[in-house]
């Protein structure tokens, strides 16, 4: 894979700003969980939002120490506003992937799963439950049928249909989140 292009990269004045918004929030150099959760405006009440940030600050905390510092901040903050489709999706079966394997199981996307439909309820006619959600994704795109979906399977199969594209990369506006939130 080649390195991205300059145009997709944050540019110097938006990293600028970005520090002094980051310094500004975490004066100790670390952003941790509940603080994540305020600057998104993410209500105790909502336990949806609650968890979905919850899994996203997991999948950027990329050494584990339970704080993101600046250069995962900015990492992050670099794939929400600017990945590409391949780096999204890449960063989504992660977010799925909760053990880490490399493979995702039937219970890894219901947990996902269940987490989107709730949010998205209010936001589309989601008709089916979380199970049958599941099925569907494992149906199109399990393609060798071992009951696991493995990094190239997801790949391939996020792009099969519209439906299931929206699914699997997690679009949920993180994008909009971070830019209200972040940058005023």
């Amino acid at each position: 894979m080649t390195e991205p292009q300059c145009t997709e990269q944050l540019h110097k004045a938006q990293i600028q700003e970005l520090c002094i918004i980051f310094m500004k929030e975490c004066p100790s150099g670390a952003l941790h969980l509940h603080e994540l959760k305020r600057i998104f405006g993410v209500a105790s009440s909502s336990e949806e939002e609650s968890l979905y940030i919850e899994t996203i600050f997991r999948s950027f905390d990329t050494n584990r120490d339970n704080r993101l510092d600046f250069l995962e901040y900015v990492a992050a903050l670099n794939l929400v506003l600017r990945g590409n489709l391949e780096d999204r999706l890449k960063w989504s079966f992660k977010v799925y992937d909760r053990d880490g394997n490399g493979r995702l199981d039937k219970q890894e996307v219901k947990h996902i799963i269940r987490i989107l439909c709730k949010i998205k309820v209010q936001r589309s006619n989601m008709d089916m439950t979380p199970n049958e959600v599941c099925d569907r994704i494992f149906e199109l795109v399990d393609q060798n049928k071992d009951g696991q979906i493995s990094l190239t399977e997801f790949m391939e199969g996020a792009q099969k249909d519209e439906w299931l594209m929206d699914l699997l990369k997690l679009d949920v506006n993180a994008t909009g989140w971070v830019i209200q939130n972040s940058f005023h």
